[in-house]
């Protein structure tokens, strides 16, 4: 039983990170979904959800001012949620000058979250299309173009962009998070060509309007849920790897994130039961494999290190164990200090994200409830910084 234990977690741990990659890269030579694509140019609001983006709100909306794409198709749409800087100043300021009659500002009152955000800012725009992008994302000038492309295609509900990372060497994990999110990028490819792709990217995705779904105020991904709520009812969403949003890795770094993103996935499992009430295997395969499997992870980390520990006589399973002594001590040594070449610091960026998933456990059984709060969320610390 302990081996059959050791092989099943370790065989889950390979499969996740490297067997389902393999098998999204050779079935689309025998399975693969196409979309028609044409150069449209409908109307577009760029949607921006923002909360004390201050810092960053200028360079966006400047940003969104230099996107290639008709000035009289395209509304850029600040709603700020209860900001209490000077997001809203800065908006105006920009509102009343270069961008007169090409921005708008939602001022809400109070701060209620981003989806809830959204829910209300919706409902006030007349444009064919909405794009959502992060006020700290700044996007490629052919990204609309890029997007807005697929929507000639009546089966298409929603577009997802690709996220990039700049300034990597800036970051202590900066290098990391790149890797990770080319991998990320690699899988969304693979998962549209199959027709299997459900989710998006939140720094630049873009849906139908009157296909927006209003989730509940206290949605954690709404780059899921909101495609996937579209999904649900027929429409494909794709994925344009040449709709480009970039952001510095700085911005993307924090344990605190890793658990919401963990949050997240928890929170998106509940849209399996629509991938079976209308059977949608391809799909329902792709988010169990990636989404499932990732929360699995952990505990056959856990587990497959006990297993090693317990099997540790036989000189096959000595190996293992030692393996994984020699990966947790780099993951160790790495939490401590800045190791060098940057893959030495792979093992710390792995058993970070996946140690997310015991941050959940314990935040959510703390407050009593599956999918803790943002607020909530924001509040764990991170982990030491390398000297």
């Amino acid at each position: 039983m302990i081996k059959l234990l050791f092989w099943i977690s370790g065989g889950l741990i390979v499969y996740v990170y490297l067997g389902y990659p393999l098998l999204l890269w050779l079935l689309p030579a025998f399975f693969r979904v196409s979309l028609r694509t044409k150069s449209i140019e409908p109307s577009v609001s760029l949607l921006i959800a923002a909360y004390n983006e201050a810092a960053v709100i200028g360079a966006k909306i400047q940003n969104a001012l230099t996107l290639d794409y008709p000035a009289q198709q395209l509304e850029i749409v600040v709603a700020s949620d209860g900001s209490t800087d000077a997001t809203a100043q800065v908006v105006r300021s920009f509102a009343e000058g270069k961008a007169l009659g090409r921005l708008r500002l939602l001022e809400f009152p109070e701060n209620r979250g981003k989806v809830a955000t959204l829910n209300d800012a919706v409902p006030r725009l007349t444009s064919e299309i909405v794009a959502f992008s992060d006020a700290s994302s700044m996007l490629a000038p052919d990204s609309l173009r890029h997007l807005v492309k697929y929507f000639a295609d009546p089966l298409v509900g929603g577009v997802s962009g690709v996220y990039r990372v700049l300034k990597k060497d800036q970051a202590r994990l900066g290098v990391q998070e790149d890797f990770y999110w080319k991998y990320e990028t690699f899988l969304k490819v693979q998962e549209a060509k199959l027709g299997g792709f459900t989710g998006a990217h939140g720094s630049l995705y873009a849906i139908r309007r009157e296909q927006y779904p209003f989730p509940a105020a206290t949605t954690i991904n709404d780059d899921f849920i909101i495609p996937m709520r579209i999904r649900r009812r027929g429409y494909r969403i794709a994925y344009e790897p040449g709709a480009v949003a970039y952001e510095e890795a700085h911005e993307m770094e924090g344990f605190a994130r890793r658990v919401r993103i963990t949050a997240g996935n928890i929170e998106q499992l509940r849209e399996v039961k629509s991938l079976l009430w209308t059977p949608q295997p391809v799909s329902l395969f792709c988010l169990l494999s990636h989404k499932a499997g990732r929360l699995l992870v952990p505990l056959a980390m856990v587990l497959l290190a006990i297993a090693s520990v317990m099997l540790w006589r036989d000189p096959v399973y000595r190996w293992f164990l030692w393996g994984q002594v020699l990966f947790y001590g780099l993951a160790a040594l790495g939490a401590l200090v800045t190791l060098r070449p940057g893959f030495l610091r792979l093992p710390y960026y792995f058993c970070m994200i996946n140690s997310a998933f015991f941050a959940w456990i314990y935040h959510a059984l703390r407050m009593g409830r599956m999918i803790p709060s943002r607020v909530e969320l924001d509040q764990l610390g991170n982990p030491p910084s390398p000297r």
